[in-house]
């Protein structure tokens, strides 16, 4: 049947664009689109839901409106402006990827010299040549394996997205629209972003019904099949310091993999103290890619002790309470200094 679909694309397309032109969401980015308007969503949209970028897309066309803005901005500023989206890298590539157009003649048209820029694998550079240079390559993410698998009835246990993607992109790359490729491969994003979605798809209301194996058999929910990642469990114990007027926290070095340059409250280890029960403040559960966090945050006092070990670690250090909205927090930290604070003003 998988066979089959190539034969009945341009079935496919014409009741697939037909759907997105009357049910498409009213977003930002679907406006006075630019390449840069372009650029900019899809590294936001990067591993973050629709609803969780439209505040912060919003705010960054508003501090730089084009490539050449961002180009001249600080990356202080600019993960600032990304602090809570998470990923941290995609800003710094972003970032980076501004200096680098700025810097040219012109920006390159295909999806082959897209991926010449770091942060920008298969996918991002078809979007981005698809919608701003029409060129009729398929984009392949989770929204389209999904689909494509549904369709099909595939039941393949993928090992990992990577593979998943390399298996499906020809199959992908067969149904593109040629005319219309940008519209098309966004058409795909959005059916599996709102019908087509990982639980209770709406296969009925589907436009791509007819042609649906899973949907038809009222199995779609079973598709794709991937193998189960090993979950691995993380405890960290973070530590709240206060002393007149000033809190401590750690600068993750810049030569970091992760949150390079970004603040958040110091681990217990980097000040080798004793952590009673009764200094408890919160414990918070958080999870990235296959791992789960747990989180305990003490409050301790400002002991000589906790004071030398502070001095001498140079990734430490103060800053006053009424400065620290202008430093970049990772988002959970963020969260959490606000709400100790809050609590201390409370107190009294």
């Amino acid at each position: 049947m998988a066979s089959t679909l190539p034969q009945e694309a341009p079935e496919i397309r014409a009741k697939l664009l037909n759907w997105f032109a009357n049910n498409a969401r009213v977003l930002p980015w679907r406006t006075g689109r630019t390449l840069y308007s372009i650029v900019v969503t899809e590294f936001m949209l990067q591993q973050t839901q629709v609803s969780t970028a439209l505040p912060y897309y919003d705010n960054w066309m508003r501090l730089w409106p084009d490539f050449a803005s961002l180009a001249s901005a600080t990356e202080e500023a600019v993960l600032k402006a990304w602090e809570g989206l998470g990923y941290y890298n995609r800003a710094r590539h972003l970032h980076q990827l501004a200096k680098e157009i700025a810097a040219l003649p012109a920006p390159p048209q295909t999806a082959e010299a897209w991926q010449l820029f770091k942060g920008i694998g298969a996918y991002t550079a078809a979007a981005i040549a698809s919608q701003a240079f029409h060129e009729p390559v398929a984009v392949v993410d989770g929204n389209v394996i999904r689909i494509l698998t549904r369709l099909t009835a595939d039941e393949t246990t993928f090992k990992d997205n990577a593979q998943a993607v390399k298996a499906l992109t020809p199959l992908a790359q067969s149904l593109v629209d040629q005319v219309q490729p940008g519209v098309f491969n966004e058409a795909l994003m959005e059916l599996g972003a709102t019908l087509c979605t990982r639980r209770k798809p709406h296969c009925l209301f589907c436009p791509l019904h007819q042609w649906c194996i899973s949907g038809r058999r009222g199995d779609a929910e079973s598709f794709p099949d991937f193998l189960r990642k090993e979950i691995h469990e993380i405890s960290l114990n973070r530590i709240v310091v206060i002393r007149d007027g000033e809190l401590l926290l750690h600068r993750t070095p810049r030569k970091s993999r992760r949150l390079a340059n970004l603040s958040e409250l110091p681990r217990a280890e980097e000040l080798a103290i004793d952590l009673p029960d009764s200094a408890i403040l919160f414990r918070k559960k958080r999870s990235i890619t296959n791992s789960r966090i747990t989180e305990t945050v003490y409050r301790i006092p400002p002991s000589p002790a906790i004071m030398e070990r502070a001095k001498a670690n140079t990734d430490l250090f103060w800053i006053g309470i009424d400065q620290i909205d202008a430093i970049a927090l990772s988002g959970p930290h963020r969260k959490w200094v606000r709400q100790i604070l809050k609590e201390l003003r409370k107190a009294g």
